[in-house]
């Protein structure tokens, strides 16, 4: 089998060498404004040292900068005229300090050529603003403007460019989509490619080591969040993060050891500020194949996800499909023995969330998390309190499809410690099952006029593809 760190994917599509359209960008940011006389003012990320130490901190941008201007430097600022169109980006000038530690800054002419702004100066501008009039729309990422912009404090809105902003990210255009597909592209050869070296691996750690590896081989500028590579029973935790237990051996709760039999990996790099967010899940016994609970679970969330994403399309309810991948799961565990009852008595109690309890999706951009979803975290009903889109679905939108299926005591023993839920389960069917620990199967999919289109269709997840695919190492 090929190296996998020497297999490389296609360059990226032509639009990816034009300039990133952020003057596109602050017109509509603009257009959300409630008057079209005044200046938007954003700041950039700042280089921060580590806490009690001389090294610098991982530098990630600001999104609501980069999304106004396309431009990765730290210490910088941008203001856009509203009335006269003008985008102006400020860079940090020669320090000569720091020139023999860290070399020369981009430079003017430079800036002017990569970014699509209509004038690049530096941040020890004097009047940033100039003699311009009107409100200046400010959003930092903290209290203080980090500068003196030279205006009365009676004209500067602190308060209305952020959900501007927020709003204005929920569409994307062709160029953002090309950065989400190429992000995409380089996750799903990354999660192929451990699907198909997993069953030799001894720790979570060696799986999370070979995918960001090959992410960053393959031109990512990093994750686009913390990764999860968990093993057996730690899959039933959703946002696990430890990523340093045996693939071998765990222990079993009521004693001895066991072979954990999945390999749960969310994983997805971060291509030019823009995410992909994948999760697969990999057989790990010893002929990697699925056990029989594995495997059951396994297709019941893949046809959880499918028929939802069938569902996706402008305008249609995001809460109602959230609400179907809960249906199928009940219909589905009817049909195994771990429910009993009817679909809408369980659906009614809520029981379900005991194996669910997680929203079906969310909004992917800039951010894995993106802006504009409206989620309501202070809703009582526990089917929809986590759900973090709470709109009907928008053309140009991307939005992940994540369905799952956890066996979690904890969150499972405090559902059945309640009559009103412990009635639906049948406690002994249920116990074959804790081992499986948890399945959970994503894909990123935009929002287009005919439907869903999935951007990580790379990515293997049929069941009969998965083990194949497994057993070829």
């Amino acid at each position: 089998m090929a190296d996998p760190l020497s297999t490389r994917l296609p360059p990226p599509p032509s639009i990816l060498s034009e300039k990133y359209p952020s003057k596109a960008h602050a017109r509509r940011v603009a257009s959300l404004l409630p008057t079209a006389d005044g200046t938007i003012y954003l700041e950039s990320a700042t280089l921060l040292l580590l806490p009690d130490s001389d090294s610098e901190a991982p530098f990630r941008q600001r999104r609501p900068f980069f999304y106004l201007s396309g431009c990765p430097l730290p210490d910088s600022f941008l203001t856009y005229r509203i009335p006269t169109d003008r985008l102006t980006l400020f860079i940090p000038p020669i320090d000569p300090e720091s020139v023999p530690w860290s070399g020369l800054p981009m430079s003017i002419e430079e800036a002017l050529a990569q970014f699509d702004v209509d004038q690049v100066r530096h941040t020890n501008d004097p009047q940033p603003l100039g003699s311009e009039e009107g409100l200046v729309y400010v959003y930092t990422g903290g209290d203080q403007v980090t500068r003196s912009l030279g205006v009365p404090p009676k004209n500067i809105n602190r308060s209305q460019l952020k959900p501007a902003i927020d709003e204005a990210r929920v569409v994307k255009d062709n160029y953002e989509i090309a950065l989400l597909e190429r992000a995409n592209d380089i996750s799903s050869h990354a999660h192929n490619a451990l699907l198909a070296r997993a069953h030799s691996m001894e720790n979570e750690r060696e799986a999370q080591a070979l995918f960001e590896a090959i992410c960053l081989a393959n031109g990512a500028t990093g994750q686009a969040y913390n990764g999860i590579y968990a093993g057996g029973r730690s899959a039933a935790t959703l946002h696990y993060v430890k990523n340093d237990a045996s693939l071998r051996s765990a222990k079993n709760p009521a004693g001895g050891e066991e072979k954990p039999q999945l390999l749960l990996v969310d994983a997805g790099c971060e291509f030019r500020c823009y995410a992909s967010d994948i999760t697969r899940v990999i057989p790990l016994i010893a002929d990697s194949k699925f056990t029989e609970e594995a495997r059951q679970i396994y297709d019941l969330v893949l046809q959880m996800q499918k028929e939802c994403m069938a569902m996706v399309k402008p305008h249609a309810n995001w809460e109602e499909i959230h609400r179907h991948a809960h249906r199928v799961l009940i219909k589905g565990f009817l049909s195994l023995g771990i429910f009993q009852g009817s679909v809408e008595e369980i659906m009614d109690a809520r029981t379900s969330c005991a194996f669910l309890p997680h929203g079906l999706g969310h909004w992917l951009g800039m951010d894995t998390h993106d802006t504009g979803g409206h989620a309501n975290y202070a809703d009582p009903d526990p089917m929809l309190k986590y759900l973090r889109v709470r709109r009907p679905l928008v053309e140009g939108a991307v939005v992940t499809v994540e369905p799952g299926i956890y066996f979690c005591r904890y969150i499972v023993d405090g559902y059945l410690a309640e009559e009103k839920h412990r009635r639906f389960v049948d406690e002994s069917v249920l116990e074959r099952y804790w081992a499986v620990g948890g399945v959970r199967i994503e894909d990123d999919v935009v929002i287009e006029k005919g439907g869903g289109r999935s951007l990580s269709l790379g990515a293997v997840k049929e069941r009969e593809e998965v083990e194949r695919l497994a057993r070829r190492a």
